[in-house]
């Protein structure tokens, strides 16, 4: 089997063509793509990214690139990785490689000239499919027909596989979710087993797999099997609320909106705003990533009992103005997965919305005579509510009037 060039544009695309001349000119064969490129063709699926292997030491890499005037970056030196960027659009350049020794959370390497030993090194076997420039597949573990019927089995010994890096766990799941039809028994056993060995790896790392997880079209049914299989329970703070979240999941696809991790993470969490924060503090999550999570579960006084679907328009502009477009929409999509109503109208509305800015400023205050302090705070906040209960309606002359009357 091979793809045709000709019908695979990652293989004919001018950049890829000059970083592959670069590595493996005329008729050599000492770099071939790998990986997601080659799985995701199979499948029919875009090809994203483009890694590339190859059996020059990092060091040629570097040369032959720069013997081409082709951007170098040394990303991974150590791990025998340069990036390689044309046009703006980055490769990833790996040197073969084979393990000296493994701890479960990194790997000291060697590097090598044998395709097969770089292969088996690697974590499945739809992953260890390398292509040539003219489209011919070298397929040492059988991914091709993996690929093709969606499978994601461990190369080797799946223990010793995990053994060897724990974050497979993740990626197991991460990529059933994307690319598998249904879970490799083996594979499953063996990250059951396996799954207390994450409690030793960098949240850092878990966040990042889980956020891929859960960003899949339909990642339900591995969730279900990851919470039945108590592979979550090392690394989530608490129970998860499966229903909620296939809720959401539902939501997404029944509307066509774009999965939202944060969104399915929350669900995940119940909607509680305890367990975001606990997810978010024990993920070392970032302060975005934290707020938008709080401010969703969380919303603020005066605002939370009103974000509901379907609110009339003057309803949804006082919730819009109190939480801001962002936290108004991700508060709708969770009331609606929890059966609340049709959010359509109200996130069409959202995504429309800016925020008005006060009529009334504090300098317009100081014209009239009020001095700084508390006394001015106070008026500056019952003007702004007056203007929000007015539908935002009253004008700066309404406004100064009411100022004035305040201040007797």
């Amino acid at each position: 089997m091979r793809l045709d060039p000709s019908e695979h544009a990652f293989l004919s695309a001018p950049d890829t063509v000059a970083v592959m001349d670069a590595l493996s000119p005329g008729e050599s064969d000492r770099a071939r793509i790998v990986g997601g490129a080659v799985r995701n063709a199979l499948q029919g699926v875009r090809v994203e990214d483009v890694d590339i292997a190859t059996q020059l030491t990092p060091r040629e890499i570097l040369d032959a690139l720069k013997a081409a005037g082709i951007k170098a970056i040394p990303t991974g030196l150590d791990h025998g990785t340069i990036t390689a960027v044309v046009k703006g659009k980055p490769f990833e350049i790996t040197t073969l490689r084979k393990d000296v020794s493994t701890d479960g959370r990194r790997a000291v390497v060697a590097f090598t000239t044998d395709w097969t030993i770089d292969a088996s090194r690697r974590d499945f076997r739809l992953n260890a499919i390398y292509v040539r420039r003219d489209g011919s597949l070298f397929d040492p573990y059988d991914g091709i027909a993996d690929a093709l019927a969606r499978r994601v089995v461990f190369i080797g010994d799946a223990d010793q596989r995990l053994a060897e890096d724990v974050l497979r766990i993740l990626r197991f799941y991460r990529f059933n979710a994307w690319y598998g039809s249904e879970l490799d028994a083996d594979g499953h056993a063996a990250c059951m087993r396996a799954a207390p060995l994450l409690r030793a790896l960098a949240r850092e790392r878990v966040w990042k797999e889980i956020k891929k997880l859960l960003a899949a079209p339909n990642p339900g049914p591995v969730v279900k099997a990851m919470q039945e299989g108590h592979v979550f329970d090392p690394v989530w703070p608490e129970r998860l609320d499966l229903n909620f979240l296939l809720s959401i999941i539902n939501s997404d696809r029944g509307k066509g909106r774009a999965p939202d991790t944060l969104i399915r993470a929350a669900a995940l969490c119940g909607g509680d705003v305890t367990t975001v924060r606990k997810l978010a503090s024990q993920m070392k999550a970032s302060n975005a990533e934290t707020d938008r999570l709080v401010a969703m579960c969380a919303p603020v006084s005066g605002a939370a009992d009103s974000v509901r679907p379907g609110l009339d328009a003057p309803a949804r502009r006082r919730a819009l103005y109190a939480l801001g477009a962002q936290t108004f929409s991700d508060c709708m999509r969770l009331a609606e997965a929890r059966g609340e109503g049709d959010a359509d109208a109200d996130l069409e509305a959202a995504s429309d919305w800016s925020r008005p800015a006060p009529p009334v400023t504090g300098r317009d205050l100081l014209a009239l005579g009020f001095e700084p302090g508390p006394q001015l705070g106070a008026v500056m906040k019952t003007l702004e509510a007056r203007w929000i209960d007015s539908d935002f309606t009253l004008d700066q002359t309404a406004l100064l009037a009411l100022a004035r009357e305040a201040r007797g």
